[in-house]
């Protein structure tokens, strides 16, 4: 199919792109493209114009500091996940985007744009909200930080305001003594997850578990994130332990029945999948290099 007839700007400026959006609210903000094109060529929505951003320079870019990676609204899938100081400051981005489609997409895609696309089935937004994210927008009147437990606010909705373009993102660094894992199942490589669960998990100075938090890719409408600290009162990984995190964690997910799998089926690889992900999470936490070793160059296949 072919989708409905459209008008298409490429302004050059971020003011332009911002002005012309004022003057056409309905009109689309074309990045990666990777999800509005396949729903505008089926016509599942239609848009009277598109605002192509792809010229403007500023908007591509990865700045890493101490403090966290921060990255514009054009910056590729494959920028991120090939970028060693992205890696070394904040892995967890680097062990989703490798989950992400396949390569000719990651290419294309952004990651931005994956993020504020609200998809509850993307590995991305649920990386922002499980690491305390946020976004920043801009309109022709202000700029505005929107942090993650704002942002999501539906099915494919977020809450930028009319007139706002998503313009950069901030993921916080990985704290200290910390570890991260990320897991998923699904029918295909490159295929949407049944269910994705990312840990985070964070030692204390004698080495037992302080904080152990997990995030869920499509187990609900919008990206979940569970604190499963209390199964670990003794602060040790045990069977038990894991077995009540993913009982806990089920309490805040709503797996549904479709196609692919019943929400039964789906319920059990979110207790399964959460106990790998905080124990793989929890070995990284001791052995960060060592556990993370190998790592890089799957990622990039």
């Amino acid at each position: 199919m072919k989708p409905a007839p459209f008008t298409y700007q490429r302004p050059e400026t971020l003011a332009q792109a911002l002005a012309a959006f004022a003057a056409e609210p309905e009109a689309k903000v074309l990045a990666g493209g990777q999800s509005l094109i396949p729903l505008m060529s089926m016509r599942l929505t239609t848009v009277p114009a598109l605002i192509d951003i792809n010229g403007i320079d500023e908007l591509s870019h990865i700045s890493v500091t101490d403090s966290g990676v921060t990255f514009g609204a054009i910056t590729r899938h494959s920028a991120l996940l090939n970028d060693a100081d992205t890696r070394r400051v904040q892995p967890l981005i680097g062990e989703a985007l490798q989950h992400v489609a396949h390569a000719t997409i990651r290419n294309r895609g952004t990651t931005l744009g994956s993020i504020v696309h609200a998809d509850a089935s993307g590995e991305m937004p649920m990386i922002l909200a499980l690491t305390g994210g946020s976004i920043t927008v801009a309109s022709t009147e202000a700029r505005r930080e929107i942090y993650a437990d704002d942002l999501f606010i539906g099915p494919l909705e977020t809450s930028l305001r009319p007139g706002e373009i998503a313009v950069s993102a901030f993921i916080p660094a990985l704290a200290s003594r910390s570890g991260i894992a990320y897991d998923e199942v699904a029918r295909r490589h490159g295929d949407y997850a049944l269910c994705g669960v990312g840990a985070i998990v964070t030692l204390d100075t004698g080495g037992k578990i302080e904080s152990a938090r997990t995030g869920y890719v499509a187990m609900s409408e919008v990206p979940a994130v569970v604190d499963v600290t209390s199964c670990f009162p003794g602060g040790q990984i045990t069977e038990d332990a894991l077995a009540a995190a993913g009982d806990l964690a089920l309490q805040y997910l709503d797996p549904e029945t479709d196609i692919h799998g019943t929400a039964e089926y789906r319920a059990q690889l979110a207790r399964t999948l959460t106990a790998r992900a905080l124990k793989a999470a929890h070995s990284d936490a001791l052995a960060p290099d060592r556990a993370r070793e190998g790592r890089v160059e799957e990622a990039k296949s």
